[in-house]
């Protein structure tokens, strides 16, 4: 495969599940150094990472601390350098209406889902305009713009990611940083099983027959898989992809929602 991100190293939250993974072992693919920050170190997928790439760093990170994300982008920088990309991917769901909603849980999402990329975006954005070169990518959701009754946090998280995720399109555009944000329809992950569990046991049926209902309701009849949402970060972090800023890429398999 094409090495055309040896010698930049990139940072992915949430690295170790679901869509931050896949990304990670696609950019390790392409070359890069990868380096993965989340609140749990599982010792089987650090594993299957280092099968896959010599070039890993990873730490504990907590996106909604300041403290934990200068002290890992102080260790990543002692240990390989700076980020030249960053792949917020970190995120965290409610099942709650609007009316009764928790105040902590509604906190807790917009500041992990909303918050934490901002919080990364501001550590790693000077280095990679003073080094006029950078990638930041975004996984955001359909539901920014479709919305989901009872994931009222969720939703307003990623509409606010994708406006973030604008902004800084513009700040970073005179000096060859881009920023994007992938929204993505449902995607077969660790998280879309637990919410689907959730749903399920509200509707009264089986997992099985919410999968099927689920799959039954995408065009494509089928779920996303999270290796297309790393192919397509991959590329959006090609040299030739500068120009594709600002934008937000649904990876809905024909889906608006």
């Amino acid at each position: 495969m094409d090495q055309y991100l040896d010698g930049r190293i990139a940072i992915i939250t949430g690295g170790f599940t679901g869509i931050g993974k896949a990304i990670a072992l696609a950019l390790a693919a392409r070359g890069a150094t990868i380096a993965i920050g989340s609140r749990r170190l599982p010792e089987p997928v650090i594993e299957e990472l280092a099968a896959a790439t010599s070039k890993l760093f990873y730490q504990t990170l907590d996106v909604a601390d300041v403290n934990s994300i200068e002290d890992f982008t102080a260790a990543l920088s002692a240990a390989h350098g700076e980020a030249d990309i960053l792949v917020n991917s970190a995120g965290v769901t409610a099942h709650e209406l609007v009316c009764g909603h928790d105040e902590q849980s509604w906190l807790d999402v917009i500041d992990i889902n909303l918050s934490g990329p901002f919080r990364m975006i501001r550590a790693c954005l000077p280095g990679m305009i003073e080094r006029r070169w950078g990638r930041i990518i975004n996984i955001g959701s359909t539901a920014a713009t479709t919305a989901v009754a009872d994931h009222a946090a969720y939703c307003a998280s990623k509409s606010g990611l994708l406006g973030l995720s604008r902004a800084v399109a513009l700040e970073g555009a005179p000096h060859g940083v881009s920023s994007v944000v992938i929204s993505p329809t449902w995607v077969q992950t660790e998280m879309f099983d637990s919410s689907v569990a959730i749903q399920a046991k509200k509707a009264g049926h089986s997992v099985a027959d919410e999968i099927a209902r689920l799959v039954a309701e995408s065009p494509q009849k089928r779920l996303v898989q999270p290796r297309e949402l790393g192919a397509l970060a991959a590329f959006l972090c090609h040299d030739d992809a500068l120009g594709i800023t600002m934008e937000d890429i649904q990876l809905n398999a024909g889906a608006l929602w």
